[in-house]
């Protein structure tokens, strides 16, 4: 099924510094446009952000700042991004709280006009969220089969949640997975030493950003080093 248009829609993506839209600096833009004819066009362009980009910035997506440093400034490319734009609608996945404002400051500092006004907006990651729900309702009603009457309440949301785990170990005391070597396991078991072990054991910080492996090495759990021993990465940017 391919998508109604009647005015071309731009589907982009920005990485950048950071996630503070009137302070971080774009570092790299792509763009997918796509036509009412059904043509597309394609623009993707590296962006030297001016200012230092942070190791857990340049974790995430793998640019650093050797990789930008002859790369062309925003302002130096601003004028091309727009005409490339031209009042296509706007679409991408967390762009009205993230992308869109990053894009607009950077056309901004750059004094380049981007008008807003007449263009459509659509973010996928909202349509996901609201057919999609990640929440103690959504997985009340997938485990147990039942409304969570008093969401948000601390006792009817501690009750669903205990609910909730009986019924996870129950549904999955049977289902295999296989590990990194091929072997199959049963990562569900009715045992809270299991249970914590599948969790919680290998965090080292509580954002589970870092974890130790199962060689008991600490490696990263995000980005384009994923898997990667921290102290190997640390070594080679230095």
């Amino acid at each position: 099924m391919q998508l109604n248009l009647k005015n071309s829609i731009a589907f982009f993506d920005l990485e950048a510094t950071g996630t503070n839209v009137s302070t971080d600096r774009i570092v790299e833009i792509s763009i997918v446009k796509l036509n009412p004819d059904g043509g597309q066009q394609i623009y993707t362009r590296r962006v030297n952000p001016g200012v230092p980009i942070p190791l857990e910035a340049s974790l995430i997506y793998g640019l650093y700042d050797k990789d930008l440093k002859n790369e062309p400034y925003f302002k130096d490319l601003a004028q091309e991004i727009f005409q490339f734009l031209g009042m296509s609608d706007l679409a991408g996945f967390n762009v009205l709280k993230y992308d869109i404002p990053l894009l607009v400051e950077e056309f901004l500092r750059a004094e380049v006009d981007f008008d807003m006004k007449n263009r459509k907006l659509v973010d996928a990651q909202r349509i996901f969220h609201m057919m999609e729900p990640r929440n103690l309702t959504a997985a009340y009603r997938f485990y147990c089969d039942k409304e969570l009457v008093g969401a948000h309440g601390a006792e009817a949301d501690v009750l669903a949640t205990l609910e909730v785990l009986n019924a996870q170990v129950k549904r999955y005391a049977n289902t295999t997975l296989k590990d990194t070597e091929g072997k199959e396991y049963f990562p569900i078991q009715n045992d809270i030493n299991k249970l914590h072990e599948l969790t919680a054991s290998n965090s080292i910080d509580f954002a589970n950003r870092m974890v130790y492996n199962k060689d008991k090495v600490a490696v990263f759990n995000f980005g384009k080093h994923i898997g990667r021993p921290i102290l190997e990465v640390l070594k080679s940017d230095q």
